[in-house]
């Protein structure tokens, strides 16, 4: 009986089962930013080899360990300069970058800005569960205000950053929102992102049931997952002014930014 799964070519399988807890949703996350690539390779707009992915450190960060493309795995929060350096020297490729909020929004921030700023021909899929989750669940620049994490016991006491926000005052080509409670929509997001010159960023809210969902009373990884659900608004095209995340309050999903403006290696002359 054949049990190998459709993905399996996109996996390194020797390497498996993978390290992430039991209810983590960055299982679903890797799975959709898979399926959407695949999509790609069947209609024939990439190929396999022409694929990289780059990642820093973290619990999401880990993927690239497990995808069987050309990866690297660097230091926290290098991962957009590593991967900028990687478009420039080799434009052919289809660099994607994956990472954590903590790896792309806290330690590696600064290049986050720059990368979008740029337009910088780079697919950053960045994973949100608001929360150091690999480091013992200490407080994040996204958590958010008033939420227990193991650094502060009374609650947060200070305002979360908006990625979503914070990139769309900048060059970026695309920025959406999406939530691993809706794999589909997830799905198409990224689909969409891997079809864009310049930057793009696809934040992907997901549950941590350790280190955020059992912080805050939620013991089973399940009733994290079905109250992040409640949570997810779906809208087809929202406003920006709604994109705050305020725990308990509804978190709005959707494309924010969807341009075409020219990317940085079309620019200086090395688009492809």
């Amino acid at each position: 009986m054949d049990v190998t799964h459709p993905l399996d070519p996109y996996l390194r399988t020797d390497r498996l089962p993978h390290l992430w807890c039991p209810g983590c949703g960055i299982g679903i996350a890797i799975s959709s930013l898979l399926r959407a690539i695949n999509k790609h390779i069947m209609e024939g707009h990439l190929k396999q080899d022409d694929i990289a992915a780059v990642s820093g450190i973290g619990c999401t960060a880990r993927a690239t360990l497990y995808l069987n493309f050309d990866s690297a795995h660097v230091i926290h929060g290098r991962a957009i300069p590593f991967a900028t350096g990687l478009k420039l020297v080799k434009p052919n490729l289809k660099v994607i970058v994956i990472g954590g909020d903590g790896d792309l929004a806290a330690i590696g921030g600064n290049h986050l800005l720059h990368a979008a700023r740029r337009n910088m021909d780079l697919t950053v899929i960045m994973v949100n569960n608001m929360i150091y989750g690999m480091t013992g669940g200490q407080v994040a620049p996204t958590t958010p205000t008033g939420v227990y994490t193991t650094t502060t016991p009374l609650g947060n006491y200070e305002y979360s950053i908006n990625v979503v926000k914070f990139i769309s005052t900048l060059n970026a080509n695309y920025v959406a929102r999406a939530s691993v409670t809706h794999p589909h929509i997830l799905e198409k997001y990224i689909y969409t992102a891997l079809s864009k010159e310049g930057f793009s960023l696809v934040e992907v809210i997901s549950p941590c049931p350790e280190l955020f969902g059992r912080h805050i009373g939620y013991k089973d990884p399940v009733e994290l997952f079905n109250k992040l659900k409640s949570l997810i608004r779906f809208e087809e095209k929202p406003q920006i002014e709604k994109s705050d995340i305020i725990w308990g309050n509804e978190i709005i999903i959707g494309e924010f930014i969807n341009d075409n403006k020219k990317s940085f290696l079309r620019i200086i002359g090395r688009g492809v």
